[in-house]
């Protein structure tokens, strides 16, 4: 069979040609992204689900196998894939305004959810109910994260080398407060040469599996169906001037007008950095932005980033989406000529603008790119050894949020450039331990979905607060 071209620019309108999905009534096109963005619950996984019984299953819009090949190139990119390949769908089927609506689409109902849930967070804190609320969430964070330790681990530890990376960048990033840049960046380089001279060792992470899919002739857009612009550098040019202009515009105009030490300008270039470095999902990411959050710019406590990954996991959209929390709070405590509210709702904006352009960015100017080089071993090999490195990262994560969630003292101590967490064994929080244990039976032993045990967690935490505080 010949294919089908469904091919030109989407960056040009006189290159582009109609594509596949102009057909699609807008109401029924509306109708399918608004249930992908409202069903959006429980991680990648799930949102990656709800979107194939959507568009693959239900709508017929996008064959099996093209959509796994979507996926795929997600998956090589920084950022949250599931956003991303909401994007990518929609700019195959319509071009960039179909992507642009895809994308933002996924991304509104988390907004929305985690802005309401940041002003009851920082207005009505001290309110019992909302104290405990949190407090349970907070909990049950600890065996969630733990579950991503063990999920991202079996997918790539399968060998000595590939546990060696994953340890050395736990002790890097936990003992001896690595940055994180610096650990993906030695990781992606171990994986590069390794792979080159020993692709059997390095060669793990190979995406999602095409064999044995067939396509179906009743799609729009089906194996044979080409419908990605060319990858030629004038195209790249133009999606790069336009993406760069949208990302950094911005925040050079927030340094304009309210000086290069704002609070918003930290909160810009925080997140500007952390958009770049979400290989391996958002957990990985959560570390280098706790560490920032926390300990760089004192935004927030240990516990309070925890209650905002709660936030995150009940809520539907990208679990990344915490960064708007971040975001909100860093400015509501230092909110300048501004009320603290309108300085908290100000930064959750430019946190969530400036990490969710560039995923919008790579889709546009690497799609066709990544097609062409996806199938290099060495790149596969690069993935592989970062993903290790993830694992490391994450369980420094899970760590992490245990001490200071399950102990109310947590001295550290330095030396010889190492730090190291002791807590003291007397202050450990019986209530938060026993809603831990609790969640970490449902996620490991009936495998409960993520939102469901932090909503029970919560309710577990009010009533706690409520009957025995």
């Amino acid at each position: 069979m010949q294919p089908r071209l469904h091919d030109g620019d989407p960056t040009d309108p006189s290159e582009a040609t109609q594509r596949p999905g102009d057909e699609i009534p807008r109401g029924d096109w509306i109708r399918a992204w608004v249930t992908i963005a409202a069903n959006s619950f429980g991680g990648p996984a799930g949102q990656i689900a709800v979107m194939h019984d959507e568009v693959v299953e239900r709508r017929r819009w996008v064959g099996e196998r093209r959509f796994l090949h979507a996926l795929n190139y997600c998956m090589l990119l920084p950022g949250p894939e599931a956003q991303q390949l909401a994007t990518y769908l929609g700019w195959l089927l319509r071009g960039p305004t179909g992507g642009l609506f895809a994308g933002a689409i996924f991304i509104l109902p988390g907004f929305l959810s985690i802005m309401a849930l940041s002003i009851l967070f920082a207005v009505y804190g001290d309110v019992a109910w909302v104290t405990g609320m949190f407090f349970g969430i907070t909990a049950a964070v600890i065996a969630i994260v733990a579950s991503a330790v063990v999920r991202i681990g079996r997918r790539v530890i399968k060998n000595p080398w590939m546990f060696a990376i994953a340890a050395g960048a736990f002790v890097a990033i936990f003992f001896f407060e690595l940055p994180f840049p610096i650990i993906v960046a030695v990781a992606a380089l171990i994986g590069l040469v390794g792979g080159h001279r020993r692709p059997d060792i390095f060669n793990i992470v190979r995406g999602h599996d095409e064999s044995a899919v067939s396509d179906d002739d009743d799609v729009l857009i089906g194996d044979d169906d080409i419908a990605l612009a060319r990858p030629t550098l004038s195209r790249a040019a133009r999606v790069l001037a336009i993406g760069l202009g949208l990302w950094i515009g911005p925040i050079l105009v927030l340094i304009a007008v309210v000086g290069r030490n704002s609070v918003f300008v930290d909160v810009a270039q925080l997140f500007s950095t952390a958009a770049v470095l979400t290989f391996g999902g958002a957990y990985s990411v959560l570390a280098f932005i706790s560490q920032e959050a926390v300990t760089t710019y004192g935004w927030l406590e240990p516990g309070e980033m925890i209650s905002g990954l709660g936030m995150a996991e009940t809520t539907p959209g990208p679990l990344i989406q915490v960064v708007q929390f971040v975001g909100f709070m860093g400015p509501y405590r230092d909110p300048g000529s501004l009320s603290a509210l309108e300085a908290g709702i100000a930064g959750s904006v430019v946190a969530t603008w400036v990490t969710f352009v560039p995923s919008f960015l790579w889709i546009f100017l690497g799609a066709p790119f990544i097609e062409h080089l996806r199938g290099r071993p060495t790149l596969t090999s690069a993935l592989s050894t970062i993903t290790a490195a993830v694992v490391g990262v994450v369980l420094n994560l899970a760590v992490w949020f245990s001490l200071f969630t399950l102990f109310e003292t947590v001295e550290l101590r330095r030396g010889f450039g190492a730090v190291l967490y002791q807590p003291e064994l007397g202050s450990l929080d019986v209530a938060a331990l026993f809603i831990a244990l609790l969640s970490a039976v449902a996620v490991f032993r009936f495998k409960v979905t993520t939102w469901k045990v932090v909503l029970a967690a919560a309710v577990l935490g009010i009533a706690y607060q409520l009957l025995f505080v």
